[in-house]
């Protein structure tokens, strides 16, 4: 199981710059890549999704690459002419204008970076060895982080899916019982009544097995368990899970509310209601898995 959080991080060397990438993801329903390169390199982007899409399934993956050089991020050094001449347009402007003019460091900083001169870049050709290794590294540590949070997911989900097979177990238990405990409120509100009528009467057997009839969640429990026992039995697989246990949880949830709306019985009831908030949780935590 691997979680559809993730980070990781890599770099590379490519005639004298450095390339370094950042891999994230949040969750997301299907796979949705979001790429920052260089313009010059634009034309790679399909190439290196695809190296995304070997590892990952589904989520909101961004993958930002940035070229170093010099200590200057983008391979980019100050044109110191450049920013002198922009500083002696400004002061010109300002005396034809009498306005007072006295720079400071950070205009001085602010003209200097507005006047940074790229340099060029590789081609692309040359540069995609360099970007897939960089995007290697990178994503080796994303999913191996992704694999850490899911195994800490699949520990939550298999204690929470104990929980709900004991509330299951108690309904199954309870369930036998609610019709005899129909008929005893059955014969009690007759006498309250004033209606004598035997336990044999064929009346109040018919009413009796009427009940028992709408009250019958037998099919309803098999399907249940089965589904539980599937859900188990996917955590523990490989690859993506989370579109097929989407559709376990919800028809367990589907069998859930069968269950309550025939119940008739409090204690019923009251395992439903402990079932639906446990099974809200789980569906929950499920929107973090791939």
């Amino acid at each position: 199981m691997r979680s559809m959080t993730g980070y990781g991080s890599g770099s590379a060397p490519l005639e004298g710059l450095a390339i370094s990438v950042r891999v994230s993801s949040v969750n997301r329903r299907s796979l949705d890549l979001s790429f920052s390169l260089p313009e010059e390199w634009r034309g790679l982007e399909a190439s290196l999704a695809e190296q995304v899409r070997q590892e990952a399934a589904r989520g909101r993956i961004t993958v930002a690459f940035e070229v170093e050089s010099g200590g200057q991020r983008g391979g980019a050094a100050w044109d110191d002419a450049a920013a002198a001449e922009a500083l002696d347009r400004l002061q010109a402007f300002a005396a034809r204008e009498n306005v007072d003019f006295s720079p400071t460091a950070d205009l001085l900083w602010q003209i200097a970076n507005a006047q940074r001169a790229r340099a060029r870049l590789p081609s692309e050709e040359a540069a995609l060895p360099a970007l897939t290794e960089a995007l290697s590294v990178a994503l080796r540590a994303f999913a191996a982080m992704r694999a850490r949070e899911g195994e800490a997911l699949l520990v939550d989900f298999l204690r929470r899916v104990q929980s709900l097979h004991r509330q299951v177990e108690l309904i199954a238990a309870r369930a036998p019982m609610v019709p005899e405990a129909y008929r005893g409120q059955l014969m009690r509100r007759l006498r309250e009544a004033g209606l004598e009528l035997d336990l044999d009467d064929e009346r109040v057997l018919r009413e009796i097995a009427l009940f028992a009839d709408r009250c019958d969640i037998s099919e309803e429990l098999t399907r249940l368990r089965s589904h539980l026992d599937q859900f188990a039995h996917l955590l523990r697989s490989e690859g993506e899970i989370g579109r097929k246990a989407e559709f376990i949880l919800q028809e367990v949830g589907r069998e859930v509310n069968t269950i309550g709306s025939k119940a008739n019985d409090l204690a019923i009831s009251r395992a439903v209601i402990e079932l639906k908030n446990e099974l809200e949780r789980i569906r929950e935590q499920m929107a973090n898995v791939e």
